[in-house]
């Protein structure tokens, strides 16, 4: 597994993410993770994968399982 830092820039108002870190085994995958609580694409995070852009950060611990780490969610 490892750990990749995703970023959208398509909502970027108050009440979105503009950002998360998952853990995931490949890039396709960590791409495809939301880090709405409902874990869909929408007007909280961006309208789909080809919007989100995934950057590898590093290796994840064993056994971590995947999914979010941490987001960044901009309150308003």
């Amino acid at each position: 597994m490892k750990l990749f830092l995703l970023s959208q820039s398509e909502n970027n108002g108050y009440d979105t993410y503009d950002g998360a870190v998952v853990c995931a085994p490949d890039e396709g995958t960590a791409r495809r993770i939301s880090p709405c609580y409902d874990g869909e694409f929408g007007s909280e995070w961006c309208s789909g994968p080809d919007k989100v852009t995934v950057q590898l950060i590093g290796d994840a611990e064993p056994g971590m399982p995947a999914g979010v780490i941490c987001a960044s969610f901009n309150a308003g």
